[in-house]
């Protein structure tokens, strides 16, 4: 691609918006033979949502995979990560050496047939937002349009320094207290902790003030989340926080779902968020045993290379990744992904803040987020002094607040450090991701011809039989959850023919339905030594015509999820592939 990966700009900073853009523009202009740039949708600010089609003849259906960042304002690292693979995607085209020697060579073969789409930020508003002036922005910088008047807090840089982080207030009652070892660090009070104590909110005013009601802030409210916004399984506000006023009620996530249902050809779906340093598979909604147990081999092949190349564990949405125990989120991407589309769909949680801090893992992952202790803050703050530049905690000062009065300003930014990875690690992450996502994208079905035989009946007449067979991991129809989809058609074939004829022409087209795949996954019993088998040859099927006369036979074999693959026959003829 001209230039060392390693040192493109989105390994080593997070992009703005024009930058991120400029990227994409780039490429497409540099390999337009593999490349294709869209606006999938705008913003209410105005920005493109861009999703970036790689592979030769872009707009011939073949089985693909989907790559997204960035859902949520706050989570940057997202749109890097995407950008790394679709650059290895890139090179895989155009400089097939740049690769890691570890993807084998059959692998890189078969990956130049897969089409990649890449959405590096479904959320440009909240990515701008949160470059511009850090602050808590979950997925976009808006408010609902049916949202209460009641206060709420506002970010706003009231200092001029360009940054959003903490206003600090000294309270009798207040549930904070100061850190004696590290300056902007604030800790949770405890029963024998003399005072002062301090009251901690965001860096901003009060919206809607009647001059006494200071706000609890809220990490969504009143504005939307776009990973609850999605058609499966959505509930309105307020039994989901966030959900929108109907599936796809986001222009953001209306296009997502738009370019899902419009392109039946993905077979894969990659959401990436941060942090955590965990992938989190389907169920959402129920325990592993109301899964597809199919499904669920084929997801414990994925968290196997998880652990491998990403160093990161996988665990079930449902059972370690519920707020509260036994109660789902509903209109997760996820989810829509894979019992909607077919797709073996999961976020990432990319930054393993977590395991670098060597916590232990609780019983359920989620767990994570809310058991810090004070040796773990304290840790933060020497981490950050010693590996992060201490871009996380800042000394206080004293401020002015227009509303408040005298207060002290400064404390976390948690922008990068803990929401998203120091720059310094980010290449380390979109290396990680990219080996372990083009594994991921080898496994999907691959249709082919196998063999073709014409043989004299006598009178003019011969037959024509075919033989087609998938020759890839996964079943024609992807995963099992989405098998019995109206729009998820098997295999057809369509015969023309230019001279000749078919004795019946009724049978011109004809439905070979789904193909399996070779793949099981892993923990599958027919795997196992103590008696290894195959299903057969349920990956084949075959089909049979009558023809009279000589002449020339098209047939023109796939359907909406797999593509197409056409083969021209002459009649006479005897030919074995």
């Amino acid at each position: 691609m001209g230039r060392d990966a390693r040192n493109s700009r989105f390994r080593h900073q997070y992009l703005s918006y024009e930058a991120l853009t400029r990227q994409l523009q780039e490429w497409a202009q540099a390999y337009p033979h593999v490349a294709h740039l869209q606006s999938i949708g705008t913003s209410p600010e105005g920005r493109e949502v861009w999703v970036l089609t790689i592979g030769p003849e872009p707009d011939r259906c073949r089985p693909a995979v989907w790559v997204d960042g960035n859902m949520h304002g706050t989570e940057l690292a997202g749109s890097s990560v995407a950008l790394a693979i679709a650059e290895a995607v890139l090179a895989l085209h155009t400089e097939p050496t740049a690769l890691p020697d570890d993807l084998p060579k059959h692998l890189r073969h078969f990956l130049r047939e897969v089409l990649f789409y890449v959405c590096p930020r479904i959320s440009p508003d909240g990515a701008e937002q949160v470059l511009r002036q850090a602050g808590f922005v979950r997925s976009a910088p808006r408010r609902s349009p049916d949202a209460t008047d009641k206060p709420y807090w506002h970010a706003q840089d009231l200092d001029g320094d360009g940054r959003c982080r903490y206003l600090r207030i000294e309270d009798v009652t207040g549930e904070f207290v100061a850190s004696s070892k590290y300056p902007g660090l604030m800790l949770p009070r405890e029963v024998d902790d003399p005072p002062p104590y301090w009251r901690l909110y965001p860096e901003g005013i009060i919206e809607h003030w009647d001059g006494e009601t200071i706000p609890e802030p809220q990490w969504l409210q009143d504005t939307p989340d776009f990973n609850r916004n999605f058609p499966w399984s959505w509930q309105p506000e307020p039994e989901q926080a966030g959900a929108g006023h109907y599936p796809g009620s986001e222009p953001e996530t209306r296009a997502v779902i738009d370019f899902a249902v419009a392109h039946p050809n993905l077979y894969a779906w990659l959401n990436l968020h941060t942090f955590g340093g965990v992938f989190i598979r389907p169920l959402i909604d129920a325990p592993d045993s109301c899964m597809d147990q199919s499904d669920l081999a084929i997801y414990h092949q994925l968290a196997t290379w998880g652990r491998s190349f990403a160093g990161y564990p996988t665990v079930s949405g449902f059972e370690e990744f519920t707020y509260q125990p036994d109660t789902p989120l509903h209109g997760d991407l996820t989810e829509f992904a894979y019992h909607q589309r077919g797709c073996l769909a999961q976020v990432c949680e990319l930054w393993d803040l977590f395991h670098r801090m060597d916590r232990p893992r609780p019983k359920r992952f989620v767990e994570h987020y809310t058991a810090f202790e004070r040796e773990d803050m304290e840790w933060l703050a020497q981490w950050d002094a010693e590996h992060n530049q201490q871009r996380l905690f800042h000394p206080w000062r004293a401020l002015h607040h227009p509303q408040l009065g005298e207060l002290e300003i400064g404390g976390l930014e948690p922008v990068i450090g803990i929401w998203n990875p120091p720059p310094e690690v980010l290449p380390e992450i979109c290396d990680s991701l990219t080996a372990y996502w083009l594994r991921v994208a080898s496994l999907l079905p691959r249709l082919a011809i196998a063999t073709v035989h014409c043989t004299p009946l006598g009178d003019g007449y011969r037959e024509l039989r075919v033989t087609v067979e998938n020759r890839g991991y996964l079943p024609s129809h992807g995963l099992n959850a989405a098998k019995d989809r109206p729009w998820n058609m098997g295999v057809e074939v369509q015969a023309s023919t230019v001279g000749c004829r078919l004795q019946a022409p009724e049978k011109a087209r004809q439905m070979l339905g789904h193909l399996d795949g070779w793949g099981r996954g892993l923990g599958d019993a027919s795997l196992m030594p103590w008696f290894q088998r195959s299903r057969g040859n349920a990956h084949q099927a075959k089909v049979c015509w009558i023809i009279e006369g000589e002449g020339e036979v098209t047939l023109r074999i796939g359907g909406p999820r797999l593509g197409y693959v056409t083969r021209t026959i002459s009649i006479p003829g005897d030919t074995a592939g």
